[in-house]
């Protein structure tokens, strides 16, 4: 085969990763290890998967097992794995690109995170860059691998010092797998000797103990000689050593499935550093989930739901958190077959003993177990949310409350079971959260809609002017403040017999208009829709207002204001939609303006009025005037 040499440089955002990992001291560096052994159990449960449909692909190397081998006097520490192991364009694009979880937003994070070491690993684990954490104690990384399936020929030699570049070359290995060497830094009396065995196995057993295959390395241990090559005394006593030092492999993790467990046996500390070993989050989770389900088929689940919402939880990119095993063989970590998008940010294992493992992920889909595993998933889900102390659960909503909420209208089936988890800021209660149960039980007695209102501020919300005559009439108003809020209450039309009703699209049918009044203004209206007819679609008196003198609205079935917002701010072409403009026929200035136009229609200034009439509902709605500079002028004049 033809040998083949290459040069690369990383690439600049990559570099400045490095460089912040690389020059930055932080009190945990213990994590590179665990990352490095994620990564070859990842690699192991891909070529064990493999294998289920392609047996002789292992060959004679079947015993999946990761090795360390630290060397104190070449001051080295080498991880091996015997897994899928990769060709020479998967190093290219895995080994020297950072993964998609996104660079800038890393870095940034990184520097904010400085001073407050504790954050480093998980941020580590959250952007999926775990083999750069290496850098942290290594000078230099060498990597050595074979992809399963190729000639001894066909491995792959990367090496880099985090200067800037890395050289990449094909080359002969002759086992399967990737091998990772680190030169390692030459460290502060302070610091930790990663050739150390003591230090390597308290860091296995405190980050990897749940790891499911055998990790592995050399110790050295006192055994007794045999009895022949004891020297004795005239007494047979002996009078020289009766032990000597030998070289032995030792497993250093317990490597028990933990979901396979009594929860009873598990102990919290247990849950907690499999939950971190399985997220990479170093945050404990939230709540947690253990089953044990048996019948006609049996299957074990080990779910969590995080204190933290993860950085990435609304990129498209982003993973689901479900790992799906048979039998302890793992099968895939992204099963979005097993839980709904709304619930993306749970993490945790699923194990099915009768899952077909030769099925493609559509046919998965179709899968009955799997759908059955789904609900009985999402059932207990529900029943621990619907369950939640309200203090812990308004601090779960706190974080995934914009995302729980895509379910009312991805999940119709559960619709009304999910609008029930929703909580909204209202006019009443700005500073917490309240239930639609609860907005519904304190309902005043004459009101027979549910009233909301769409905004991206919650303080602009609360002083808008489409509130007036319901704050007037002691109505309690949602303040829905999440752009997926625009998409609940297209779906969400009813709650408990209740009808949802925007605050700003509609009529409200809250007062009794005066018709002599209206009739009386009629003509002032028709005068300002002329001068505005490019802007509006009608002009006529409010039934929202109390103290401010003009708002727009839009019919019932209208594109809200901020919904037209969101498409524009997403790049999209709103569709044209005039709106009406409501004036509040009480208000003096309008009265002034009406006074004027009846003395003289033909004064120019009616005109600028008009505008100002139109640009104040703009400015009151928190909209943009396409002529902000007028605007003050008409205060001038």
């Amino acid at each position: 085969m033809e040998t083949k040499k290459e040069t690369h440089q990383f690439k600049t955002e990559v570099q400045q990763m490095l460089n912040l990992i690389i020059n930055s001291l932080y009190s945990n560096k213990d994590i590179f290890l665990r990352e490095l052994i994620s990564n070859a159990s990842d690699a192991i449960d891909k070529v064990r998967y493999k294998a289920e449909t392609e047996p002789g692909i292992l060959g004679d190397d079947t015993e999946l097992k990761i090795h360390l081998k630290p060397d104190a006097i070449k001051q080295t520490f080498e991880i091996s794995d015997n897994g899928i192991g990769m060709t020479y364009d998967e190093v290219l694009e895995n080994i020297g690109t950072i993964a998609k979880s996104g660079t800038a937003a890393f870095m940034e994070a990184l520097e904010q995170a400085k001073g407050h070491e504790t954050l480093i690993p998980e941020l580590i684990g959250q952007f999926g860059v775990g083999f750069y954490s290496a850098f942290m104690v290594a000078d230099k990384i060498t990597l050595l691998t074979r992809a399963a399936g190729a000639s001894a020929d066909q491995a792959v030699l990367w090496t880099s010092s985090g200067d800037g570049t890395f050289n990449i070359e094909t080359t002969e290995k002759a086992t399967r797998g990737t091998t990772i060497t680190l030169e390692l830094k030459k460290k502060d009396k302070e610091e930790k000797d990663y050739t150390d065995q003591w230090v390597i196995r308290n860091i296995v057993k405190q980050h990897s103990d749940f790891v499911s295959y055998p990790i592995t390395m050399e110790v050295e241990r006192d055994e007794p000689l045999p009895d022949e090559e004891i020297i004795k005394d005239k007494d047979d006593k002996p009078i020289g050593a009766t032990t000597r030092k030998v070289m032995r492999e030792e497993t250093l993790n317990s490597m028990k499935a933990i979901w396979t467990r009594s929860a009873s046996e598990v102990k919290d500390e247990e849950y907690e550093e499999f939950y971190k070993h399985l997220s990479h989050d170093w945050n404990a989770p939230m709540e947690r989930i253990h089953l044990k389900f048996e019948g006609t088929t049996e299957y074990y689940a080990l779910l969590y739901i995080p204190s933290k919402a993860p950085f990435d939880l609304f990129t498209p990119e982003r993973r689901h958190g479900i790992h799906l095993y048979s039998k302890r063989v793992f099968i895939m970590d992204d099963c979005k077959e097993l839980m709904p998008e709304y619930f993306r940010f749970v993490k945790g294992v699923v194990d099915a003993s009768d899952l077909n493992l030769n099925v493609s992920r559509e046919i998965l889909q179709q899968d009955r177990l799997v759908i059955n595993i789904r609900k009985n998933l999402l059932k207990k889900l529900f029943d621990l949310l619907e369950k939640m102390e309200p203090e812990k659960y308004n601090t779960f909503y706190d974080e995934f409350g914009p995302v729980l909420k895509e379910g009312v209208y991805t999940d119709p089936t559960r619709k009304e079971k999910i609008a029930a988890l929703t909580r909204y800021k209202t006019t009443k209660s700005a500073d917490k959260w309240v239930s639609l149960d609860e907005y519904v039980k304190n309902m005043a007695a004459d009101q027979k809609e549910i009233y909301y209102i769409t905004g991206d501020k919650l303080s602009s919300l609360l002083n808008s002017p489409h509130l007036e005559k319901l704050k007037e009439k002691d109505y309690e108003v949602l303040l829905m403040t999440d752009p997926v809020d625009e998409w609940v209450v297209q779906s969400l039309t009813e709650y408990d017999g209740k009808p949802l009703k925007s605050a700003e699209k509609g009529d409200l049918d809250l007062d009794t208009v005066d018709d002599a009044k209206k009739e009386a203004y009629n003509a002032l209206f028709g005068f300002i829709k002329g001068q505005l007819e490019e802007n509006i679609k009608e002009v006529k008196p409010s039934s929202r207002l109390k103290d401010s003198v003009s708002c727009l609205s839009g019919d019932a079935w209208d594109m809200s204001a901020y919904m037209e917002k969101l498409l524009k701010a997403s790049g999209q072409k709103a569709p044209e939609v005039k709106r009406v403009l409501e004036l509040n026929m009480d208000h003096p200035v309008v009265e002034k303006i009406k006074s004027l136009y009846e003395s003289d229609r033909d004064n120019p200034v009616l005109k600028d009025y008009s505008q100002l009439l139109f640009d104040m509902a703009v400015v009151a709605e928190g909209g943009k005037l396409d002529n902000p500079a007028r605007f003050p002028k008409w205060w001038v004049t």
